[in-house]
C-alpha cells in the first residue's frame, strides 16, 4: 500500500462526517480501489492539520515526499522518524505553522508547549489528545466518546462479516481523574460504507486499525505495538499538570 492510500484510509472517515478537511465525496473510492493521482494528493494536502504534520515529519528526515509511506505511517500509527523531531523545530510548527497563538489563549498555549520537553511527538494521537483538545474544547460532545473515536486505535480480529469486523481493543478509560487504557472489550467495527472497504482479506487473529469506528489497515504487531506506545506517551502528557 503507498503513503497516499493509506493516509487515505484514516482520513476518510473523519471527512466522510465533517470532522476534518475539505468537503469531498471521493476518498471512499480512492480508498476502495487504492488508486493515487494528483487528484488524491490535491485532497489530502488541503487537510489543514494532515498535511503539515505530514511535511514536517518528512524535512525532519530528509525524506523528499511528505507521503512516503515511512511518513504517513510516522504521523498516523508512529514509527522510529518521530524521534528525529528537535524540540525547536517542534515548537515552531505548533506556534507558527498551526497558529495556535491565534486559536487558543495564552495560559493554554504555555501548558501546551511546556509539553514539548516532557517528550511530545508529531503524532495524530498526541495531537487528539493534546493540541485538538485545547482548540476545539471538545465540542463534539463526550469528551472520552471523541477521544475514542477521534484517534487510531487498534485490536486484535476475533470475527469477520461483510459489513462489520469485530475486534478485542483497549479503550481509554477515566481512573481517579486521569486518563489510562483499559481492560480489553470486544467491539464491532464498520467495515464498508455503499458496499466499498478498504479492507480485502482479513483473518482472524490479524491486527486491525480504526478510526472513528471505520476499518483501516491490516496492520503488523510492530504497528500494533507502536500504536500502543505513542498512544500511551499522549495519554502520560494529556494527564501532566504543567
Amino acid at each position: 500500500m503507498t503513503g497516499a492510500t493509506s493516509c487515505t484510509t484514516y482520513a476518510f472517515m473523519p471527512n466522510q462526517l465533517a470532522y476534518c478537511g475539505p468537503e469531498n465525496r471521493d476518498l471512499l473510492e480512492y480508498g476502495a480501489t487504492k488508486t493515487v493521482d494528483a487528484g488524491l494528493t490535491n485532497i489530502l494536502s488541503d487537510f489543514q492539520n494532515l498535511w503539515p504534520y505530514l511535511r514536517f515529519i518528512a524535512f525532519n528526515n530528509n525524506i523528499k515526499d511528505p507521503f512516503d509511506n515511512r511518513v504517513v505511517e510516522a504521523y498516523w500509527v508512529g514509527n522510529e522518524l518521530l524521534n528525529n523531531i528537535s524540540i525547536k523545530g517542534f515548537h515552531k510548527h505548533l506556534i507558527d505553522t498551526l497558529k495556535l497563538k491565534e486559536k487558543i489563549d495564552p495560559a493554554s498555549l504555555e501548558y501546551l508547549i511546556g509539553k514539548i520537553p516532557q517528550g511530545a511527538k508529531p503524532h495524530h494521537t498526541f495531537h487528539v489528545m493534546n493540541v485538538f483538545a485545547k482548540t476545539n474544547h471538545w465540542a463534539l460532545g463526550n469528551v472520552l466518546e471523541t477521544i475514542n473515536n477521534c484517534r487510531v486505535s487498534w485490536g486484535k480480529i476475533t470475527n469477520v462479516e461483510k459489513d462489520f469486523i469485530t475486534v478485542t481493543t483497549q479503550p481509554i478509560v477515566m481512573q481517579d481523574k486521569k486518563m489510562k487504557l483499559g481492560q480489553p472489550i470486544i467491539k464491532k467495527v464498520q467495515r464498508s460504507v455503499e458496499d466499498k472497504t478498504f479492507i480485502g482479506q482479513a483473518e482472524l487473529g490479524d491486527w486491525l486499525s480504526f478510526h472513528w469506528n471505520f476499518a483501516c489497515e491490516i496492520i503488523t504487531l510492530r504497528q500494533a505495538l507502536n500504536l500502543k506506545l505513542y498512544t500511551e506517551e499522549a495519554i502520560t502528557l494529556a494527564n501532566l499538570t504543567i
